[in-house]
Protein backbone atom coordinates (compact mmCIF):
# COMPACT_ATOMS: atom_id res chain seq x y z
CA UNK A 1 0.00 0.00 0.00
CA UNK A 2 1.21 3.86 -0.87
CA UNK A 3 1.97 6.68 1.55
CA UNK A 4 -0.83 8.18 0.06
CA UNK A 5 -2.90 5.11 0.82
CA UNK A 6 -2.08 4.49 3.96
CA UNK A 7 -2.67 8.86 4.83
CA UNK A 8 -6.14 8.63 3.38
CA UNK A 9 -7.27 5.29 5.14
CA UNK A 10 -6.07 7.08 8.73
CA UNK A 11 -7.49 10.23 7.70
CA UNK A 12 -10.96 8.59 6.30
CA UNK A 13 -10.79 6.45 9.75
CA UNK A 14 -11.25 10.09 11.28
CA UNK A 15 -13.74 11.05 9.17
CA UNK A 16 -16.19 8.07 10.53
CA UNK A 17 -15.47 8.13 13.81
CA UNK A 18 -16.13 11.80 13.93
CA UNK A 19 -19.48 10.84 11.73
CA UNK A 20 -20.29 8.21 14.16
CA UNK A 21 -20.09 10.58 16.91
CA UNK A 22 -22.68 13.17 15.05
CA UNK A 23 -24.88 9.85 14.52
CA UNK A 24 -24.35 9.07 18.80
CA UNK A 25 -24.87 12.00 19.84
CA UNK A 26 -28.52 12.74 17.28
CA UNK A 27 -29.56 9.73 19.02
CA UNK A 28 -28.65 10.44 22.27
CA UNK A 29 -30.34 14.18 21.70
CA UNK A 30 -33.92 12.70 20.39
CA UNK A 31 -33.70 10.03 23.61
CA UNK A 32 -33.19 12.75 26.49
CA UNK A 33 -35.59 13.23 28.43
CA UNK A 34 -36.62 16.69 29.82
CA UNK A 35 -34.93 16.65 32.74
CA UNK A 36 -31.82 16.27 30.89
CA UNK A 37 -32.34 18.87 28.46
CA UNK A 38 -29.00 20.96 28.91
CA UNK A 39 -27.28 17.69 27.84
CA UNK A 40 -29.44 18.74 24.87
CA UNK A 41 -27.41 21.88 24.02
CA UNK A 42 -23.99 20.32 24.78
CA UNK A 43 -24.27 17.18 22.74
CA UNK A 44 -25.56 19.32 19.78
CA UNK A 45 -22.06 21.30 19.93
CA UNK A 46 -19.94 18.26 19.82
CA UNK A 47 -21.81 16.91 16.87
CA UNK A 48 -21.25 19.80 14.94
CA UNK A 49 -17.55 19.70 16.19
CA UNK A 50 -17.57 16.40 14.43
CA UNK A 51 -19.31 18.02 11.06
CA UNK A 52 -16.44 20.01 11.40
CA UNK A 53 -13.82 18.38 11.97
CA UNK A 54 -15.16 15.31 9.09
CA UNK A 55 -15.50 18.35 6.46
CA UNK A 56 -11.90 19.37 7.32
CA UNK A 57 -10.49 15.89 7.07
CA UNK A 58 -12.39 15.52 3.84
CA UNK A 59 -10.66 18.92 2.74
CA UNK A 60 -7.48 17.17 2.95
CA UNK A 61 -8.28 13.70 1.42
CA UNK A 62 -9.06 16.42 -1.58
CA UNK A 63 -10.49 13.43 -4.14
CA UNK A 64 -14.61 13.39 -3.06
CA UNK A 65 -14.05 9.76 -4.60
CA UNK A 66 -11.68 9.27 -1.65
CA UNK A 67 -13.75 10.60 0.81
CA UNK A 68 -15.54 8.37 3.61
CA UNK A 69 -19.12 9.50 4.12
CA UNK A 70 -20.39 6.97 6.27
CA UNK A 71 -20.05 5.15 9.52
CA UNK A 72 -18.35 2.44 10.32
CA UNK A 73 -21.35 0.01 11.89
CA UNK A 74 -18.74 -2.88 9.86
CA UNK A 75 -15.46 -1.55 11.07
CA UNK A 76 -14.10 -2.90 14.98
CA UNK A 77 -12.30 0.77 15.90
CA UNK A 78 -15.04 2.68 16.11
CA UNK A 79 -18.08 0.45 16.83
CA UNK A 80 -17.92 2.05 20.33
CA UNK A 81 -20.01 4.97 19.49
CA UNK A 82 -22.73 2.56 17.61
CA UNK A 83 -22.97 0.74 20.65
CA UNK A 84 -23.64 4.16 22.83
CA UNK A 85 -26.66 4.89 20.10
CA UNK A 86 -28.58 1.88 21.42
CA UNK A 87 -28.06 1.95 25.24
CA UNK A 88 -28.94 6.02 25.71
CA UNK A 89 -32.44 5.74 25.81
CA UNK A 90 -34.40 4.94 29.18
CA UNK A 91 -30.85 5.98 30.69
CA UNK A 92 -30.36 8.47 33.67
CA UNK A 93 -28.18 11.42 34.24
CA UNK A 94 -24.65 9.34 34.96
CA UNK A 95 -25.81 7.14 32.63
CA UNK A 96 -25.57 8.77 29.10
CA UNK A 97 -22.73 10.71 30.49
CA UNK A 98 -20.97 7.76 31.06
CA UNK A 99 -21.63 6.51 27.53
CA UNK A 100 -21.12 9.33 26.24
CA UNK A 101 -17.44 9.42 28.14
CA UNK A 102 -17.27 5.88 26.33
CA UNK A 103 -17.94 6.79 22.89
CA UNK A 104 -15.59 10.07 23.71
CA UNK A 105 -12.92 7.34 24.90
CA UNK A 106 -12.96 6.04 21.02
CA UNK A 107 -12.77 9.04 19.46
CA UNK A 108 -10.16 10.13 21.60
CA UNK A 109 -7.93 7.05 20.87
CA UNK A 110 -8.14 7.39 17.31
CA UNK A 111 -7.00 10.46 17.07
CA UNK A 112 -4.26 9.33 19.58
CA UNK A 113 -3.56 6.65 17.02
CA UNK A 114 -3.97 8.41 13.90
CA UNK A 115 -1.06 10.92 15.36
CA UNK A 116 0.99 7.78 16.59
CA UNK A 117 1.07 6.42 13.30
CA UNK A 118 3.80 8.40 10.82
CA UNK A 119 0.94 7.88 8.49
CA UNK A 120 -0.20 11.64 8.51
CA UNK A 121 0.42 13.85 4.98
CA UNK A 122 2.63 16.80 6.92
CA UNK A 123 -0.21 18.87 5.76
CA UNK A 124 -2.68 17.17 8.03
CA UNK A 125 -0.66 17.08 11.77
CA UNK A 126 -2.16 20.24 12.17
CA UNK A 127 -5.37 20.20 11.73
CA UNK A 128 -5.60 16.56 13.53
CA UNK A 129 -3.31 17.56 16.72
CA UNK A 130 -5.88 20.89 17.11
CA UNK A 131 -8.55 18.37 16.47
CA UNK A 132 -7.33 16.23 19.24
CA UNK A 133 -6.88 18.75 21.55
CA UNK A 134 -11.05 20.05 21.05
CA UNK A 135 -11.31 15.78 21.53
CA UNK A 136 -9.93 16.28 24.42
CA UNK A 137 -11.82 18.83 25.69
CA UNK A 138 -15.06 17.45 25.07
CA UNK A 139 -13.85 14.26 26.81
CA UNK A 140 -12.83 15.82 29.98
CA UNK A 141 -15.70 17.98 30.23
CA UNK A 142 -18.54 14.87 29.89
CA UNK A 143 -16.38 13.48 31.89
CA UNK A 144 -16.51 16.34 34.84
CA UNK A 145 -20.07 16.31 34.17
CA UNK A 146 -20.58 12.54 34.95
CA UNK A 147 -18.57 12.65 37.57
CA UNK A 148 -21.03 15.82 39.47
CA UNK A 149 -23.88 13.29 38.09
CA UNK A 150 -22.49 10.33 40.19
CA UNK A 151 -22.16 12.59 43.65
Amino acid sequence: MSTTENATGVLNDLIEINNDRVAGFEKAIADIKDENIDLKEIFQGYAEQSRKNGQELAAIVGNAEDVETGTSAGGTLHRAWIDVKSIFGGSDRAGILSEAERGEDAIKKAYQDALSSNELPSEAIATVQNQAQEINAAHDRIKSLRDTAKA
